[in-house]
């Protein structure tokens, strides 16, 4: 590839199914993988729970909150797209939010209307600020550090957003099976209006469909992993999350990946 060529290609995948069949795996192992650290390694859901006088869900957090940096870090230091370091970096930004919104929604007491509301605030905030600063909040256009922490500080609260809303609807009454139909079919919607080519700004439907995935893969995930007297298959979570990420990483092997095109101006 001439450098020519390199300088037309963003930081970031460009937007096939395939990126949208893996967003989903990973936000359904962020789930999974966060619940495992903060709920089955560090007792937030067993009878011993806050005894050690750590809160399990905050010392998750941290972790995943480190781990998130330093990739974002590597993300923008890194010359040119990386699918490898692209995905880990998504992983850590959805299990760091699984996370951060039950601490927020649970051990805050805030819980999953306000959680949600208060999450949705900073996703719109971080938007605004992002197109006030550079003009455009669409992913084409994510060439450089600038754009890049744009786009990692607004995929890291819609991450955490997704985790609350999929926790609300799924206790609101629909349980976990219910709550993936409804998410499912809201992105059938979203994927319609795409690829109907309607006026809707593809832009937009982007960020809801990003959004949308979140909580998708948060009910699906507690799915797997809940009591089935709760609604769930009782499958263990570090069964569920080593099995997700060996399909990711076999997804990321067979599918292409490759760089999207920066857009014009």
């Amino acid at each position: 590839m001439t450098e020519r060529e390199e300088q037309l290609l963003t930081k970031v995948p460009a937007i096939t199914l395939g990126f949208w069949i893996i967003k989903i795996l990973a936000t359904t192992l962020g789930e999974t993988g966060g619940d495992t650290v903060s709920m089955s390694w560090l007792g937030e859901t067993t009878s011993e729970a806050g005894q050690s006088g750590l809160n399990g869900y905050l010392v998750g957090t941290i972790i995943f909150g480190v781990l998130l940096v330093g990739l974002v870090w590597a993300q923008i230091r890194a010359r040119k797209f990386n699918a490898w370091l692209y995905w880990a970096t998504i992983i850590a930004s959805t299990t760091a939010g699984t996370t951060l919104a039950d601490f927020a929604t649970r051990s805050l007491g805030i819980g999953y209307p306000g959680g949600s509301l208060l999450l949705l605030s900073c996703v719109l905030i971080s938007l605004f600020a992002w197109y006030r600063t550079l003009g455009s909040v669409s992913v084409n256009t994510v060439v450089s550090p600038r754009e890049e922490l744009f786009y990692w500080v607004t995929i890291t609260f819609s991450q955490t957003l997704g985790t609350a809303l999929g926790d609300w609807v799924a206790d609101a009454g629909l349980g976990y099976s219910g709550g993936a139909l409804v998410f499912g079919a809201a992105l059938l919607i979203v994927a319609g209006l795409y690829y109907f080519r309607t006026a809707v700004s593809h832009v937009f439907l982007f960020w809801l469909a990003f959004i949308l995935t979140r909580p998708l893969g948060a009910t699906v995930g507690d799915f797997f992993d809940k009591p089935v007297a709760k609604g769930g298959l009782d499958i263990s979570r570090p069964l569920a999350s080593a099995i997700l990420a060996v399909i990711i990483i076999a997804l990321i092997l067979v599918l292409p990946q490759r760089a999207g095109r920066k857009a014009a101006g």
